[in-house]
């Protein structure tokens, strides 16, 4: 696989958090093997393994679609777009990004109440382990929801490359976002039981921890990207062109060979 080019701060906090969430998968495998050794080995089954795999898996989840959108590898019909002409392609993906922040800002809207409620309650899962999966997923789709609108509008900056000074801008004002969004949310993050809040300080310090990142990792997008001209859609080609390759084997139907001289049958004519 080869993976598209990371340009500006949103990108560099989505293929960042990515590289993590990547290693998340083998973790539930381990503790899933951990379960059916202690379950079926020792007879001594886990009270957690079942609600830690269903949490991790939420956070795949919804977290995947951001790495998605960066690597434009998302699900996307292509009968029409692929015979329009240029113009109507970039009409088609302004359009397209308009309906994705729509939707974010109105999941946004709905939602946020009802996130923060249940994030500073810490509301738990109700079982046995009872982990907090409500006090953390709900919360994590808004704010995926809106890295994945940043990224929808930088993605459409660079595939369809636009004046530097606008490229810039963009970065600039997300930047600043992202760090306004984040001393926003330090206040109440940091509240501890005195002040209403009923998030265990572990938690408080790993989320501050988290959210410096994320601004840390912006700033560097920024100042390493700031003078890179991002590569026009215009340019981009079909791999498949750089090979002579016959006709046969780009339509999957490849020529048949002789099997006693290894030879096609087009070479031995």
């Amino acid at each position: 696989m080869v993976e598209h080019e990371r340009t500006g701060p949103v990108d560099w906090i989505t293929w960042s958090f990515s590289r993590v969430a990547m290693w998340a998968p083998a973790g539930i495998v381990a503790i899933i093997f951990y379960e059916v050794f202690m379950r079926y080995i020792l007879f001594k089954p886990t009270l957690w393994v079942n609600e830690m795999s269903l949490w991790i898996g939420g956070m795949i989840y919804v977290t995947s679609g951001l790495y998605a959108m960066q690597q434009r590898s998302h699900i996307r019909i292509y009968i029409v777009y692929d015979l329009a002409p240029l113009w109507l392609r970039r009409t088609f993906d302004v359009l397209s990004v308009v309906c994705v922040c729509i939707f974010v800002i109105a999941v946004i809207w709905g939602g946020f109440g009802e996130a923060a409620a249940k994030f500073f309650r810490w509301e738990k899962f109700g079982t046995a382990f009872d982990p907090p999966i409500p006090a953390t997923d709900k919360p994590l789709v808004l704010i995926t929801l809106f890295v994945l609108a940043l990224q929808a509008i930088s993605n459409l900056i660079r595939d369809w490359p636009s004046h530097p000074i606008v490229r810039k801008a963009f970065d600039i004002g997300v930047t600043l976002l992202i760090i306004y969004c984040a001393s926003l949310a330090i206040g109440p993050l940091m509240a501890g039981p005195d002040d209403g809040s009923s998030v265990p300080f572990l938690w408080r310090v790993g989320l501050g921890i988290t959210l410096a990142i994320a601004v840390l990792l912006s700033v560097v997008g920024l100042i390493v990207d700031f003078n890179r001209t991002p590569t026009p859609m215009e340019e981009s080609h079909d791999p498949a062109e750089e090979f002579d390759l016959p006709d046969e084997v780009l339509t999957g139907r490849p020529p048949a060979v002789d099997a006693a001289s290894g030879k096609l049958d087009d070479e031995k004519k």
